[in-house]
């Protein structure tokens, strides 16, 4: 069985403690991470290479940033999302990994919207759909996992009519989202949770947390390949409840492995 696992930690320095907690506990073969917000030498390699991890990061001075875990090899690493090379911030890693290839996704927010930068969330939405559409033409096992931020549905939010106006939650960033899964993705947590009320997201802000005031915005989205091998999936809300906790929680996988 391999467990992969993705996470926007929110500052991988500021939170270092309950990522190294986390990895120990939840063991994920693969973690995907976002909002690393370091340089590539600022990662803090020795204390998770210590737990046996490998790691491949992207990352960007007190902003964005995203990094691939793996307790195997990681190999074939894209860094940067095609389409767009003027575009120097860094959402996008991927890289082949324990028989698959993962892709870790920090898809901009996109507030205020209309705007500038729901203009590039949107432009980047259409990038990603071309990458992915690439990808899943080498019919290989695929993981695209991240932070989306992107509330698919209805369901997906606490408070559908307070936003509506959103980036998050604007018709056009879920029509893109939809067709990015169309091309032939599943939604792992969708898959076992249909249920209202699943949430990967609590803001800091208004008791969120406490009240069960909601987002899902962070998604696992398999390939054909490797929807054929899972075997279950679910939101790990622990270390939401932590102290110095991250506003976001982590979304796990699980797929069979087979010779």
């Amino acid at each position: 069985m391999t467990r992969i696992a993705t996470w926007n930690v929110n500052s991988v320095r500021a939170r270092l403690p309950r990522v190294l907690e986390w990895l120990k506990e939840a063991a994920p073969d693969i973690a995907l991470l976002q909002e690393i917000k370091c340089v590539d030498d600022g990662f803090p390699r020795l204390e998770i290479e210590d737990l046996g991890y490998n790691i491949a990061t992207h990352g960007q001075k007190n902003f964005n940033g995203v990094a691939i875990l793996s307790k195997t090899p990681i190999e074939d690493v894209t860094t940067g999302l095609p389409g767009d090379p003027e575009d120097v911030q860094a959402r996008y890693i991927e890289a082949f990994t324990g028989a698959l290839r993962v892709a870790s996704i920090y898809l901009p927010n996109g507030n205020p919207a209309p705007g500038e930068k729901y203009d590039y969330k949107l432009a980047w939405m259409d990038r990603l759909r071309e990458r992915v559409r690439s990808v899943l033409a080498h019919e290989e096992i695929v993981v695209f996992g991240g932070d989306y931020n992107v509330c698919p549905t209805d369901i997906d939010v606490y408070d559908p009519a307070g936003w509506t106006a959103d980036a998050l939650c604007r018709p056009q960033s879920r029509a893109r989202f939809r067709a990015i899964l169309h091309l032939g993705l599943t939604d792992a947590v969708r898959a076992f949770h249909p249920e209202p009320h699943v949430y990967t997201f609590w803001d800091y802000q208004g008791g969120a947390w406490q009240r069960d005031h909601g987002l899902r915005i962070d998604h696992l989205l398999l390939s054909p390949q490797a929807a054929d091998r899972l075997v279950d999936a679910g939101v790990d809300k622990g270390p939401r409840g932590k102290e110095k906790a991250s506003d976001h929680t982590p979304v796990w996988c699980a797929l069979e492995d087979r010779t």
